[in-house]
């Protein structure tokens, strides 16, 4: 259990934690690519480009490659698909409109409420693979009342890299055992949890698609819960 008191910040994944990726990237893939004749299957098409993203960031973790955005990967993710699903030939303004959906997704129901709810008490802030400008770009979109942006691109690494959970923590001038990694994935809680951070998961058993996601945690964490607005609940906000 978390006792609140003891707690300073929150830190949240963004990715399938706060955001609903998949159908806004299916959405956002749709509006630029059915007007110029494509029909893909888009919810195939987002799964395919979001399956390059852990291969492409372990090219930053191993010092394949040197630390580069999440845009820059992103964009180079979405090339290496296109090909698989018969898109060529896009110009670069619509490459770089479609490369920016991912500025462009919508939060789960529960994530603006629940945010400014917890933002009443505590300092709050994305801890994200998600470069500054894409989590600028999603939180004005929704309303996310940030604190700051911290995540890989202050860390110059990527998660689970204990570097980039300590350095979120340094920035709040806190102690990691002030502070709360809220995630929906076991993995990204458990290397929190290595780092001193306490730990919150909720449950987005359909991040993945129906059924498809982490309904509870499959480490231990301090608390879980099933949405921000019952984080909030327990924690007082």
């Amino acid at each position: 259990m978390l006792n609140p008191s003891s707690i300073k910040a929150l830190f949240f994944d963004v990715f399938g934690t706060v955001v609903d990726w998949r159908t806004s990237i299916a959405r956002e893939s749709a509006a630029i690519l059915q007007p110029m004749g494509y029909g893909l299957d888009w919810l195939a098409f987002a799964d395919a480009w979001r399956d390059e993203y852990q291969p492409a960031m372990e090219e930053v973790r191993s010092g394949k490659i040197p630390f580069s955005k999440l845009d820059v990967l992103h964009r180079r993710n979405l090339q290496r698909i296109l090909p698989r699903f018969g898109v060529s030939g896009l110009d670069e303004a619509a490459m770089r409109h479609l490369n920016n959906a991912w500025h462009r997704l919508d939060g789960w129901p529960d994530a603006t409420q629940g945010l400014q709810r917890l933002h009443t008490r505590f300092l709050i802030a994305p801890v994200s693979n998600g470069n500054i400008s894409l989590m600028c770009g999603i939180a004005r979109r929704n309303d996310f009342p940030w604190d700051a942006i911290l995540g890989a691109e202050i860390a110059g690494d990527y998660k689970p890299k204990p570097r980039v959970y300590l350095r979120a923590a340094e920035a709040f001038d806190c102690a990691p055992a002030e502070c709360v990694m809220v995630a929906a994935h076991s993995g990204d809680l458990a290397a929190a949890a290595a780092t001193g951070l306490k730990t919150a998961h909720v449950a987005r058993p359909n991040e993945h698609g129906p059924g498809k996601g982490e309904p509870k945690p499959t480490v231990p964490v301090d608390i879980a819960v099933g949405s921000f607005t019952e984080l909030a609940d327990r924690l007082g906000a």
